[in-house]
């Protein structure tokens, strides 16, 4: 009795687990659709405005060990560049990485943060490395190419 009511309790575990997995693509896609469009929008408004984003770079982002003008051009091409490739899931944990490193950079530039906007960074960083750690997904380009490697599994 207690064997069998075991058994049961196993079996619908598993399938519980079955079904969290199978949310799992679509999450993914979700975050990287999500992430792409919050540092793509942050790179298009720093290039609709060149002079307003390079006198930022000069007065309000102190990135450490890079002169203003190059922090504001890598800065903004990495905005550009690196949410397209995650949103496609081509490149998608080096791209999700690059903007990791991005977010840290942004959090640490700034001298005074508030609470809200760190929170929306910590948020935006946990998404990332959840990236970073298990791939953009089988929804995306990566999951296609026959050299990039899932995950071995524990």
């Amino acid at each position: 009795m207690i064997m069998a009511l075991a058994q049961d309790v196993f079996a619908h575990a598993a399938r519980a687990v079955r079904a969290l997995e199978s949310l799992q693509p679509p999450a993914q896609l979700l975050a990287r659709l999500y992430l792409a469009k919050v540092f793509l929008l942050s790179g298009l408004t720093k290039v609709r405005d060149w002079d307003t984003t390079l006198a930022l770079f000069m007065d309000e982002y102190h990135v450490p060990l890079l002169p203003p003008e190059l922090a504001a051009w890598l800065g903004t091409g990495a905005e550009l560049v690196l949410p397209v490739l995650l949103a496609l899931g081509l490149g998608g944990r080096l791209a999700a990485l690059g903007l990791f490193v991005l977010n840290a950079v942004a959090v640490v530039s700034l001298m005074d943060v508030a609470d809200a906007a760190l929170q929306q960074h910590v948020f935006w960083g946990c998404l990332l490395v959840a990236l970073v750690l298990w791939g953009p997904g089988r929804w995306s380009i990566d999951a296609r190419l026959p050299f990039v490697r899932e995950p071995l599994r524990g």
